[in-house]
């Protein structure tokens, strides 16, 4: 049976959220830290404070091969629930499935609020009085999953997508940790 205090979180970049969640470590330790990515900004604050790194490139590879490396990996370190922080890959419905339950994503909306890129263009271009964000289970669907947790962030007079993002960001690093305290818990 898996443990689901073991935590692997999967980035595609620099790993903002990746380091809220270590940080903020209450209940669950993060012990790998996997990306698409080899040269991603956070695989190198990770295994620089001794977390356990993963990492091959997607391209040129089937959406549903690229999972199974990925899910080996977990496997091999004992991974009991997953946190994608800015993963930028839909994942197949067979890692999906391998995973379903134990597996949270956070996203730069308030869901069901516009799921996918460029939330935070399309809250300003919506005339939108909050943006925000929220923490979701991961299923098949984009973003579809049940909502655990949101954070609303006031659109301010002169808002852009950067200046909005920059706010909903710092939600985003207070909220994911709280909830995956509470998730593995569950």
């Amino acid at each position: 049976m898996r443990d689901p205090h073991r935590v692997a979180v999967l980035i595609s970049g620099r790993g903002s959220n990746m380091r809220a969640l270590v940080e903020m470590a209450r209940d669950y330790e993060v012990v790998l830290v996997a990306s698409n990515k080899p040269a991603a900004e956070g695989l190198v604050w990770a295994h620089e404070r001794g977390i356990a790194t993963w990492a091959a490139e997607s391209k040129g590879q089937t959406r549903e091969a690229f999972d199974r490396q990925v899910s080996a990996a977990l496997e091999d370190h004992g991974i009991g629930t997953v946190a994608l922080a800015g993963f930028m890959r839909i994942l197949s419905p067979w890692f999906v499935e391998q995973w379903r339950g134990r597996m949270l994503n956070i996203h730069p909306s308030l869901l069901p609020n516009y799921p996918g890129l460029d939330t935070h263009a399309r809250a300003l271009a919506a005339g939108d009085e909050a943006g925000g964000c929220s923490v979701h289970i991961v299923t098949e669907e984009l973003d579809a999953g049940e909502v655990l947790g949101r954070i609303e962030v006031p659109i301010l007079p002169g808002d852009t997508p950067q200046s909005l993002e920059e706010r909903v960001l710092a939600a985003e690093h207070a909220l994911y940790p709280r909830i995956l305290n509470e998730f593995v818990n569950i």
